[in-house]
């Protein structure tokens, strides 16, 4: 098990993993392996599961985490990339934005467990419904299949993302254009968020794990 470029990641051979934090020690949150290190328990990172892992175990890059790094993730689902942020970013918050109460259950399973993750069951469309909620991220975090979701993505980051900060947005191709080449819709974005004075750090596609997926990783000069 060694470090790798990002604060709080590690990796095995070509897996990757986070730390299980020990009030959480034994549990799983999506039937992840759980392996034990130097008297570390660390929670596998399925790149099937989470679109993050699919984009670090494709590329080697690094990402501003910090222990006290607070991200606002939009699109939290169930929870699975959550719980391995909320590993990393241990001692800051994970404002997970889920729409869905039916989906978000698994997710407000998980709030007992760890602390530093608040649910905000909200459409990420309008952010102004949950601004008494939500204070400056270090980075944001969108997983949300619309149409307009560079739209969803700029309107956050106006909002909550502090100057000079990053954020990632994972694309689903068939979300943009159902007719169009992967490739060209996530051009399309790329060019949406540019407009909105984003510099485009890295685009990854995600296949073989998510097939006509991208993640495109921004900085924000706001």
């Amino acid at each position: 098990m060694k470090p790798s470029k990002i604060n709080g990641v590690f990796q095995k051979g070509n897996k990757l993993f986070t730390i299980n934090p020990p009030n959480c020690k034994n549990i799983k949150v999506y039937g992840e392996a759980l392996r034990t290190f130097k008297g570390m328990q660390y929670r596998s990172w399925n790149p099937y599961r989470s679109k993050l892992a699919s984009a670090l175990t494709k590329k080697d890059i690094s990402l501003p985490f910090e222990s006290s790094t607070s991200v606002l993730y939009l699109g939290a689902a169930s929870g699975t990339t959550v719980s391995h942020l909320s590993d990393i970013c241990s001692e800051g918050y994970i404002y997970a934005v889920e729409p869905s109460p039916v989906v978000a259950k698994t997710l407000l399973k998980l709030v007992k467990q760890r602390n530093n993750i608040i649910p905000i069951i909200e459409d990420a469309n309008h952010p102004d419904r949950y601004t008494h909620m939500v204070s400056e991220v270090d980075f944001i975090y969108q997983d949300i299949s619309q149409r307009n979701q560079a739209e969803i993505f700029a309107k956050n980051s106006k909002l909550f993302l502090k100057e000079n900060s990053e954020g990632v947005i994972m694309v689903k191709a068939r979300s943009i254009d159902v007719a169009m080449k992967p490739s060209n819709a996530f051009l399309m974005v790329e060019n949406q968020l540019k407009e909105e004075g984003m510099h485009i750090n890295e685009l990854i596609e995600l296949s073989p794990f998510e097939k006509d997926h991208a993640a495109i990783f921004i900085s924000s000069n706001k």
